[in-house]
């Protein structure tokens, strides 16, 4: 593919808004060196897919010869972004910051090419930052510009509280456009506020303004709302093969297309042909998202695993008509059930009431783990994630 449309590609494909495009894109026509600024909060250990779509953008941008400046958000992560939120986020101590960011870096070079990117924190700048500059920043804006955020302004509209730490938040994210003089900043289309923020601030600050690249939000599992580990509709870049294809199985036929632009690099021609047979019903959607599926379980992890997991899904979902959409029980969230025995943990699934009727169950060899009759009450720790099924109703998906 020529450069042009590679570039083309770049600004065009899975992109809700560039400021300013043309701008940008006679600027990349150009052998520049551009800063492509991303930041990142460590408020939680795991990325999913949904952060994916931004990473896979500034891949792109990388092997167009361009170099990402990564922002640990260690400062901001402890005041909380309301980017989309309706009440106070929670403060995070340095030390849930320091671990979140180490798991978040792993995953992160994952997808973006670890020799082409810097990573810097914020603490290099913030670390020595003083109350005379923390005014300065705050004489910049007004209150009456932030209070026209979207989510500032609905809360204040129905009286809920707005922390004036969180009026803090975009200012440190745009000063640190400043710290490391970026070209361009990446964000989801909730973080344009900020974004913008950041440009202003560099222009008052003698910098020539950054160029902003917004990219759509990924919607979740359950079809409705933002894909968030909050909201239990995530799908994690950490999942194993078999779940990560069975939760993409479990999608709505209308976000096959959205998750095919944003998450793969199938060409605009097979795109326009899978919308096209999705609208005439000429194929049936679930052949489409094996597809998906596997394209994506083999990025995230390999080709070979993304076989075993067709093939496992196969087996344990369409062969034995297990639903796709099935509860979940994630081992990790009850740290005191993995010395228990499987009796204990039937119970806490909630598929059985008490754990004499859980033992009776598993002597009854009622009991099974994908398909296969588990005949003693095993301790938790010797057990595999899978699709846990206590006599012929009552199943869930178990995360080890």
């Amino acid at each position: 593919m020529a450069t042009i449309d590679k570039i083309n590609t770049a600004l065009t494909r899975g992109v809700s808004e560039v400021i300013v495009e043309s701008e940008l894109k006679k600027l990349l026509s150009t052998k520049t060196n551009l800063r492509l600024k991303m930041g990142f909060d460590p408020s939680a250990p795991d990325i999913h897919l949904g952060h994916v779509v931004g990473l896979r953008k500034l891949r792109q941008f990388q092997q167009l010869g361009h170099t990402v400046v990564l922002i640990v958000g260690d400062w901001t992560a402890q005041i909380g972004d309301p980017s989309g939120r309706s009440s106070v986020r929670k403060m995070l101590s340095a030390a849930e910051v320091e671990q979140n960011a180490t798991t978040y870096l792993k995953q992160f070079f994952k997808i973006v090419d670890k020799d082409k990117t810097e990573v810097r924190w914020q603490s290099e700048w913030f670390g020595d930052f003083g109350l005379s500059n923390l005014i300065e920043l705050t004489s910049m804006f007004t209150v009456a510009q932030f209070l026209a955020r979207d989510d500032f302004s609905k809360r204040f509209k129905e009286q809920k509280p707005i922390a004036i730490t969180e009026f803090m938040y975009p200012l440190l994210q745009a000063y640190d456009s400043v710290a490391i003089n970026s070209d361009v900043e990446f964000g989801g289309t909730d973080q344009k506020f900020n974004l913008l923020v950041g440009r202003d601030m560099q222009e008052m600050m003698g910098q020539k303004p950054q160029h902003c690249l917004l990219v759509p939000i990924l919607v979740g599992t359950d079809g409705v709302s933002k894909m968030s580990k909050s909201l239990n509709n995530s799908i994690d870049v950490s999942e194993s093969p078999n779940n990560m294809f069975g939760k993409l199985m479990s999608i709505n036929d209308d976000l096959i297309c959205p998750y095919f632009e944003l998450l793969t690099d199938i060409s605009e021609k097979e795109l326009k042909q899978a919308k096209k047979t999705i609208s005439d019903n000429s194929i049936n959607p679930m052949e489409l998202k094996k597809d998906l599926a596997t394209t994506i379980v083999t990025e995230m992890h390999n080709a070979k695993d993304a076989v075993k997991a067709a093939i496992h899904f196969k087996n344990t979902v369409q062969s034995k008509e297990v639903p796709v959409d099935i509860p979940e029980f994630i081992v990790s969230d009850h740290p005191n059930i993995g010395n228990q025995r499987l009796s204990y943990l039937i119970v806490e699934c909630g598929l059985s009431k008490s754990v004499g009727e859980a033992k009776r169950l598993i002597t009854q060899k009622a009991v099974t783990l994908d398909g296969l009759v588990i005949e003693q009450n095993l301790s938790v720790n010797d057990i595999e994630s899978g699709i846990l099924k206590v006599g012929k109703r009552q199943i869930i998906r178990l995360i080890k």
